[in-house]
């Protein structure tokens, strides 16, 4: 039985950064575990836990019954408490009971996705209770396992995968939050053009309109004297819009043309990932 044609993409991204996570840690050593990540508050053990437990609620199994301690300054809203239970549970784990959890995971799912014959528009089950199709909840793995490859990448210091499949999962995910972002975050003036021109591995130029309405809509044609056009390089752009950097710390690899303040809001609202 071979998979959905619009289900294939997403499980061909993540089966390339699920590859990469397990060639990353195979061979770690215990002290490398415990290495920060950019993602705010985990280290790369907290990343492989996470890793690991979204993909066994893929697989349908229960969620750890578990209290999170008090102490854990990085967790703040609902759905980071969600997401960390599955983190927690494994804190003290040695390396050995991590990777070989890992591998016996990426057995299950990969025999998931060879026998998985359900319609993309089945609805299952998603984070904090809520019901996504099922072609949302692979595009949302293939997202979320690239974005933390890419977590592992910059703590471990072995870059790369920035144009792997994943990473075009990744852009069209983030791009659909622009007009969001620039619209409504940052109150672009209505009737205005916002012009985003982002080069390297993945390359694009797109364009945010806010019609008289100030509703914000995405389109490939460049404007002609938009009122903000961000120029920056794709891990940059990647870093930013998942809250991995702050525009300060970024500011000298983001070219900025036109009104200071509302490309300063821009900036300001460019983290869309919870």
């Amino acid at each position: 039985m071979s998979l959905h044609p619009t289900l294939q993409p997403y499980a061909d991204a993540w089966t390339h950064s699920i590859d990469a996570i397990s060639e990353m840690v195979q061979s770690l050593p215990d002290g490398e575990w415990n290495r920060r990540t950019p993602c705010p508050g985990w280290s790369v053990r907290d990343i492989v836990s996470h890793v690991i437990g979204m993909d066994c609620e893929m697989l349908g199994d229960p969620r750890p019954i578990h209290s999170l301690p008090r102490d854990l300054f990085h967790v703040t809203t609902e759905h980071q408490r969600y997401t960390e239970i599955q983190v927690d549970v494994r804190r003290h784990h040695t390396a050995p009971e991590m990777t070989a959890e890992l591998e016996y995971t990426v057995i299950r799912r990969n025999r998931q996705l060879r026998n998985e014959s359900r319609d993309p528009g089945t609805t299952v089950r998603g984070p904090l209770g809520t019901e996504v199709t099922l072609e949302q909840a692979y595009r949302m793995r293939a997202f979320d396992v690239w974005v933390h490859e890419q977590d592992l990448r910059a703590a471990l210091g072995r870059p790369g995968g920035l144009d792997s499949p994943g990473a075009h999962v990744a852009r069209d995910m983030l791009l659909e939050a622009l007009p969001k972002v620039v619209a409504k975050n940052a109150e672009a003036p209505r009737s205005s053009a916002v012009v985003i021109d982002v080069h390297g591995p993945v390359e694009f130029l797109r364009t945010v309109r806010v019609d008289i309405q100030g509703r914000g809509t995405l389109e490939t044609a460049p404007a002609l004297g938009p009122a903000v056009t961000l120029t920056l390089d794709w891990e940059t752009y990647v870093r930013l819009a998942c809250g991995r950097i702050s525009p300060e710390s970024a500011a000298d690899r983001v070219k900025t043309e036109g009104d200071p303040d509302l490309a300063a809001a821009i900036l300001r609202h460019f983290a869309v990932t919870p």
